[in-house]
């Protein structure tokens, strides 16, 4: 005597994977060449435009004794730390720059960027360095400190130029950016890993996908 099979136990044919294939997004190294580079240059645009607008942003963590991260400066040591002494010292002038822009051309940031970019490839090219979040974040520490320093230099030379009328006492100057420079140099190093390991990996993978 046979047992008549219920319907419900039948087991129904899996959906055509064509239609699935229609929807799925084709992996990077299957992107033609020209694309891959657009998108690359649109994500690093991306990243300094992020950075440009976390710079006046005072979030909580994100702010000691009124000084927040240095976002810019951080990128630049980011993009810095594996690329050539000009394509540093370019990324930096073009960031001051943009800074420069938010802020106040006079003193110009472009200056102290662009001694950041240039001094973190030379310590990657003399090979002082390893490249993993630590160091990232000690250089990151002393850039922002030499940066600050760049920039209370060119108020005290704008100060003398003005007859010391105009602007701060030097000395009122250089007490108030030492806290600046502590400040900022701590905020940044801590936040400095937050850039430096999507961009890092993002870079690392284009750049073994372009070999």
């Amino acid at each position: 005597m046979k047992i008549p099979a219920f319907s419900g136990s039948r087991q129904k044919k899996p959906k055509s994977s064509g239609r699935k294939s229609k929807f799925q997004i084709q992996p990077l190294s299957r992107w033609h060449p020209g694309i891959r580079k657009l998108l690359g240059w649109i994500v690093t645009a991306s990243s300094v435009l992020l950075c440009l607008l976390l710079l006046p942003t005072r979030l909580p963590g994100m702010e000691l004794l009124g000084i927040g991260p240095n976002w810019l400066l951080i990128w630049v040591v980011v993009w810095s730390v594996k690329r050539t002494v000009f394509s540093g010292a370019l990324a930096g002038i073009v960031l001051g720059l943009l800074q420069d822009s938010m802020t106040s051309p006079n003193p110009t940031h472009a200056l102290s960027l662009g001694i950041v970019g240039i001094l973190t490839a030379l310590l990657q090219k003399q090979r002082f360095i390893e490249e993993d979040f630590i160091s990232i974040a000690v250089i990151v520490f002393g850039m922002a400190v030499l940066a600050e320093t760049i920039f209370g230099l060119q108020l005290t030379l704008i100060d003398d130029a003005y007859g010391g009328q105009s602007l701060r006492k030097v000395t009122d100057i250089w007490t108030y950016y030492q806290r600046v420079a502590l400040a900022s140099a701590i905020l940044s190093s801590l936040w400095a890993p937050v850039v430096y390991y999507p961009l890092n990996r993002w870079w690392q993978r284009m750049k073994l996908l372009e070999q």
